[in-house]
């Protein structure tokens, strides 16, 4: 099961200070650490899943955990923004925000981590926090809640049953009280004030969705590297969601490196978003199964039905990415992606699905399950063709396609060629054989 956490956050002045920015942040005073962890007893909590003698540290969860477990739950990290977003000011009266965690089975020392930066940063950011986590995991870890919730502003809830990261923030939502939603994975690290840039932007225009820059934790070291601030976030017609540079137009007209980015789609697993307007766009396609696919589903409903989606240069949080699954899929993980992302190409791609089929041709026939309730949604929220999404957001698809239809069209005369050639000689050879 997943496990969610819901941490709310309210901007105040009681633990405002100004602070210049510095190439490192650093773990928290001793004083600040018993104030914002409660009476949660972390020796015993990463105590309680401790790694055997001679066991794969990548086994369980697909990253180095014996490095996680020896750097603990704290650590300095490099401020990885632009000097200029120092100069940058936002409102002080920015509305509070729960924070939602989904987990399954994720590492103790990592998730930990995830808390303590972002329960470290809120002080650095003048956040008072109100925090509420949400919390779903599986039977192997009952506990996992018991103890996290023992930390301030802490809640967590444990699904009943394996509901996968879809359904689980869903559930998380719902029990938000604040105005607004911030989604964030369970092995990430936050960096300097990494929230106000991105609930400013969500103050001034609900109906955006935005994102911080995703910088890399290494699996192998766990080593904090600064990612590119020249990306955003694309895709091929399969639905593989990629990493690409900003259009060079785009580049260039980019005079301050503070501004926001504009990105066709979002990697999905951090992200900021008004709840009235999450709620308005109808939440996730909770017929997705446990991960994957929803993020296209998310990206195309926002664009489509009125709003826009933005990454965030003065905004940075590591996330640790990792080559392999940690978990299983009740159905595969190709069986469940394919699901997921046909749900998505049937609901919001309109005739161009077909070039999604062309690209996955596995997806042909693969139940999906009922998209009634979904494209009603769409009829009801009176959201753009697909068509207006590619002129208007992603024309860059459209020349992507181009580029495809050239390159089968030679690959099917090279073959037809081949195949004509490999015929010759084979009749040839055979004259031969029957001469001899």
């Amino acid at each position: 099961m997943f496990s969610m956490m819901l941490i709310k956050l309210r901007y105040s002045d009681e633990l405002f200070w100004t602070a210049s920015l510095a190439t490192v942040t650093h773990p928290p005073r001793a004083e600040q650490q018993l104030q914002l962890m409660g009476g949660f007893e972390e020796k015993a909590y990463l105590a309680g899943k401790q790694m055997k003698p001679g066991e794969d540290p990548y086994r369980e969860h697909a990253f180095n955990l014996q490095e996680s477990n020896r750097l603990g739950s704290e650590r300095a990290i490099r401020d990885t923004r632009h000097y200029r977003c120092a100069s940058v000011n936002y409102d002080a009266d920015l509305p509070p925000t729960s924070v939602i965690i989904t987990f399954h089975n994720e590492a103790r020392s990592t998730l930990l981590r995830t808390i303590k930066r972002w329960a470290h940063a809120r002080t650095r950011e003048r956040t008072h926090a109100r925090a509420h986590a949400r919390t779903h995991t599986d039977a192997r870890s009952p506990e996992d809640c018991q103890l996290l919730s023992q930390i301030q502003k802490v809640h967590c809830l444990r699904n009943g049953r394996r509901e996968g990261l879809i359904r689980s923030r869903v559930r998380g939502a719902n029990a938000a009280s604040a105005p607004v939603l911030t989604f964030l994975d369970s092995h990430c690290e936050v960096n300097a004030d990494w929230l106000q840039p991105m609930i400013q932007r969500v103050k001034e225009d609900h109906t955006r969705v935005v994102s911080p820059i995703i910088d890399v934790i290494s699996l192998d070291n766990f080593a904090y590297l600064a990612a590119s601030a020249d990306l955003r976030g694309g895709f091929d017609w399969s639905l593989h969601f990629k990493w690409e540079q900003i259009p060079i137009e785009q580049k260039m007209a980019r005079s301050d490196p503070t501004l926001p980015i504009r990105t066709p789609v979002i990697a999905g697993g951090i992200f900021v978003m008004e709840k009235n307007w999450f709620n308005h766009l109808g939440q996730y396609d909770t017929h997705m199964d446990i991960w994957g696919g929803e993020n296209f589903e998310l990206s195309f409903r926002v664009w489509m039905c009125g709003g826009s989606l933005e990454i965030l240069p003065c905004s940075r949080v590591g996330h640790v990415f990792r080559k392999r699954h940690p978990y299983d899929f009740p159905e595969g993980n190709a069986l469940t992606y394919i699901k997921n992302t046909r749900r998505a190409a049937e609901v919001w791609m309109d005739e161009y699905k077909q070039y999604y089929y062309s690209a996955r041709p596995s997806a042909q026939g693969k139940a999906y399950g009922s998209i009634a309730e979904r494209t009603a949604l769409r009829r009801k929220l009176n959201c753009k063709p697909f068509r207006w999404y590619m002129e208007n957001v992603y024309p860059e698809l459209r020349w992507a396609h181009a580029r495809t239809q050239v390159h089968a069209h030679r690959c099917t005369h090279k073959h037809k060629n081949t195949r004509t050639r490999t015929i010759k000689h084979m009749h040839t050879r055979a004259r031969t054989r029957t001469h001899i």
